[in-house]
């Protein structure tokens, strides 16, 4: 059975990340957690309140928020009454990156499906605040879908890689599951201006080739000025559904997410984004 977490804060961007999993997942049995953490929205709210007005707040806050997800639930179910779905309604007062690692420990979440942005929608960034907080420190693979981002079968995935890495199995399951519901291309990208590759390279791509085996799949080496540009370019080019990268200790996907902003380095996403976390869990 596939577990899911997919925060949510109400919004539009927030439910279709949810239409979108949904959709995604819709052949296989699945777990839903559909989470949202309050504790920001009192404390930020209630910052010079006693404390027996806090604590009022706060159980109202609750309430609200127990009758949003009961709405949400009826909605989830109407747009998709699926029999292999079960869905589970939590609200916690926690801060989202606490609440979401917890879940993902306690239930081992195969991934976190959430939108690129939340209420706040900023048409000059690519990512929210809380998505790039996810990104960063929820050990876990995190599927980001943009706003107005419709469902349509992933049938051409890119995943760009140095082969420096040596990846995880249950992750490459994940991505190898997903290609095969929808018998997908996954397209290996390696950008380089050096066409052979190191004996470690090698023995990393063996094992992304042998780990996929069942996969269609295709190598490819590109030159170009920059990994940025390589991956936008082959966006734009090649009909590209879905994008994958690893996130771990001194990747390309780590400069992107501690740049003040990820839009200083120019990574334009408008296709739905999987990060496969490879870091200790």
């Amino acid at each position: 059975m596939r577990r899911i977490v997919i925060p949510t804060d109400f919004s539009e961007n927030a439910m279709n990340a949810i239409c979108y999993a949904v959709a995604l997942f819709k052949y296989e049995r699945c777990e839903f957690f559909i989470l949202h953490a309050y504790a920001d929205e009192v404390y930020d709210a209630n910052a010079d309140s006693a404390r027996a007005v806090f604590e009022e707040v706060k159980e109202l806050t609750q309430k609200k928020v127990a009758q949003e997800l009961a709405r949400l639930n009826n909605q989830i179910k109407q747009i998709s009454p699926n029999p292999r779905h079960d869905y589970n309604m939590l609200a916690v007062f926690g801060t989202l990156i606490d609440e979401t690692n917890d879940i993902v420990n306690k239930e081992n979440i195969d991934v976190v499906v959430m939108g690129t942005k939340g209420k706040t929608n900023d048409r000059m960034l690519t990512f929210g605040s809380n998505t790039l907080q996810v990104l960063k420190y929820v050990k876990c693979p995190v599927l980001a879908i943009p706003e107005e981002c419709m469902f349509e079968k992933p049938k051409h995935i890119l995943f760009p890689t140095d082969y420096f890495l040596p990846y995880k199995r249950r992750e490459l399951k994940l991505l190898s599951t997903l290609a095969k519901s929808f018998r997908s291309t996954i397209t290996m990208m390696h950008v380089s201006m050096y066409k052979k590759l190191s004996i470690r390279q090698e023995d990393n791509r063996m094992f992304l080739k042998e780990s996929l085996s069942d996969m269609t799949l295709e190598f490819k080496t590109i030159s170009s000025e920059g990994l940025t540009l390589a991956i936008n370019e082959y966006i734009k080019n090649q009909s590209i559904d879905v994008l994958v990268l690893v996130n771990s200790r001194h990747s390309y996907l780590e400069s992107v997410l501690y740049q003040s902003t990820i839009d200083k380095i120019g990574l334009h996403i408008k296709i739905p984004f999987l990060i496969l976390q490879n870091l200790d869990r």
